[in-house]
């Protein structure tokens, strides 16, 4: 009888392990390693919403261009795909890889000790258990999506109560980048119980509304303070030609453009764009985003964009950032065009360039970079992770080009449907190829 290969102990001694040590690891893909580190599992799960999503985004648009399915999705489905779609792209998989970070870098920047996993494992549960419900919901019955929805909302709301519980252990002198995340945890879970009451109250606008306060107000929030200390901190760190510089006008300059986008969001659902005063208000609201987008491209230039282009790795958060910029520049653009002739698609244009051009970008960046640092793999982008993040700027593209006005309408829904095949073989290949390292130990022996 052949005896199973030994699995050595998960921690190890300091220093570099020996080849012998290394020779003896269990390279096997087990659950029980997704509880070695918090970002291990929770990256993991957000994986799995995150392909779950998209393969079921991927379904809808085929049935709406072929008529495959014989579905006719937006008579059969229980809610509004835009809205099963919209909510889970925004609330379902990124707060599982915010819950990577936080637990993983929070604690170091607030000099605290981190939770174990143990901690975290119901809150993340939860989480992702509620967005699967979610989408299974969109098909067997609102109920059952109601019922994952409340899951998720309670499961960001115990996440969000353990971060501000490590911040106000903490005694560091800078607290403001941890402090501006855990704000944005609260708006983000009192956005998902908006969500839930106008499920229940069948009040589509106030969803929406609450939607979009949720990306504002939580996750562009959470990018952007994360952005403003990270991007430079890197930048300078690969490239130490390149200045550390991160005023602090940059970051509130950045949050106020989140909360003016909250505001838009909420004056809408007011119905100002449809009053007398709504073409003023698009005036304004449109010259306000091309001057924030135009600050936005020159901060990309300034922090190293250019520089960047000789590291993959570093170069990924840069595009994704000037996406950033691109979205604004967009979204007044369309504000413009909307007064001028009615064409206000373009509307939809800015909001893919932010959601898949700068914050699947930056995503796409930032959780491989820590996922390679943490797995004891080199911190580069390889040429996998280089192509599929080209791969992700295509699938934006055509998004984004679905929407321009002139468009035969004839094309648009086979437009859509290149872009969400893209995104969801991108998103797919790049979702197994990490989750098959979150289940194995460190190549190089070490914990974490």
């Amino acid at each position: 009888m052949n005896n199973p290969r030994p699995t050595i102990a998960l921690k190890v001694a300091s220093g570099k392990p020996s080849p012998e040590v290394l020779a003896q690891l269990d390279k096997r893909w087990r659950w029980q390693y997704l509880m070695l580190a918090p970002h291990r599992l929770s990256f993991f799960l957000a994986m799995v919403v995150l392909v779950a999503s998209a393969v079921w985004w991927l379904a809808v648009q085929v049935d709406r261009a072929t008529g495959w399915w014989g579905l006719g999705y937006a008579q059969a489905l229980a809610l509004s795909p835009t809205l099963v779609h919209a909510t889970v792209m925004v609330l379902g998989f990124i707060p599982l890889y915010f819950a990577g970070f936080l637990f993983t870098a929070g604690p170091k920047w607030l000099g605290v000790d981190p939770l174990p996993v143990s901690a975290l494992r119901t809150v993340l549960f939860l989480q992702a258990g509620g967005w699967l419900l979610w989408l299974a919901g969109a098909h067997l019955g609102a109920p059952l999506a109601l019922a994952g929805l409340l899951l998720a909302c309670v499961g960001l709301g115990w996440m969000t109560a353990q971060f501000w519980g490590r911040v106000r252990l903490s005694q560091a002198e800078d607290q403001l980048h941890a402090r501006a995340i855990a704000t944005a945890c609260v708006v983000g879970t009192l956005s998902a119980a908006g969500v839930a009451l106008a499920m229940v109250w069948q009040a589509h606008a106030l969803a929406r509304a609450c939607v979009f306060t949720a990306l504002w107000g939580f996750v562009v929030v959470v990018y952007v303070t994360v952005a403003h200390r990270m991007i430079p901190f890197f930048t300078s760190s690969a490239m130490p030609m390149v200045q550390a510089w991160r005023p602090f006008w940059v970051l509130w300059l950045m949050l106020a453009a989140a909360a003016m986008q909250v505001l838009a969001a909420w004056l809408e659902f007011a119905g100002v764009s449809a009053s007398a005063a709504g073409p003023a208000w698009a005036l304004v609201h449109g010259g306000l985003q091309v001057a924030v987008g135009c600050v936005l491209v020159w901060l990309a230039w300034v922090w190293g964009l250019v520089q960047s282009l000789k590291n993959k790795l570093l170069a990924m958060l840069h595009i994704g950032f000037l996406w950033l910029g691109v979205a604004f520049v967009l979204g007044g653009a369309a504000q413009w065009l909307a007064v001028a002739g009615g064409l206000g698609g373009l509307g939809l244009g800015a909001l893919h360039a932010l959601s898949m051009g700068c914050l699947a970008s930056l995503m796409l960046a930032m959780v491989t970079r820590v996922s390679c640092g943490h797995s004891g793999r080199a911190l580069v982008a390889d040429r996998i992770a280089w192509s599929l993040f080209w791969l992700l700027q295509a699938a934006t593209l055509l998004r984004i080009g679905g929407t321009v006005p002139g468009l035969p309408g004839v094309w648009l829904p086979w437009v859509l449907l290149a872009s969400a095949c893209t995104w969801a073989a991108t998103m797919g290949a790049w979702g197994v190829r990490l989750a098959r390292w979150y289940g194995r130990l460190r190549p190089d022996g070490r914990p974490g």
